[in-house]
């Protein structure tokens, strides 16, 4: 079973290529919450971008999550946006499909 480790030390670079090498499906990471503006830096921590008020910490995540439980908890852990899209990034996945069925 895919499972994927994220804390704030990680960069979104990272983040993003260990999602995909993980799950198959590619990873929006977005600067606000509501995953609306731009792109957050692939150079940038979790950390650093954390929004004010926001937990950080780590999260652990496992394939058969939902897309849509999974952009919830990573919005709830570090006030940061995630969408998840198919593997050549051309679509939004369904939020009720699990993460590594998304990535398919």
């Amino acid at each position: 079973m895919a499972e994927l480790k994220i804390d704030g030390r990680m960069k979104v670079k990272t983040l993003k290529a260990n999602f995909k090498s993980n799950f198959g499906s590619t990873l929006r990471v977005y600067k606000s919450v509501t995953c609306k503006g731009a792109f957050a830096d692939d150079d940038a921590t979790l950390a650093s971008l954390r929004a004010e008020g926001a937990k950080g910490g780590e999260l652990t995540v496992g394939g058969n999550k939902t897309v849509g439980k999974f952009e919830e908890e990573f919005a709830a852990t570090w006030g940061i946006g995630v969408q998840v899209a198919n593997a050549d990034d051309s679509k939004l996945a369904d939020n009720k499909a699990t993460l590594v069925a998304a990535g398919k």
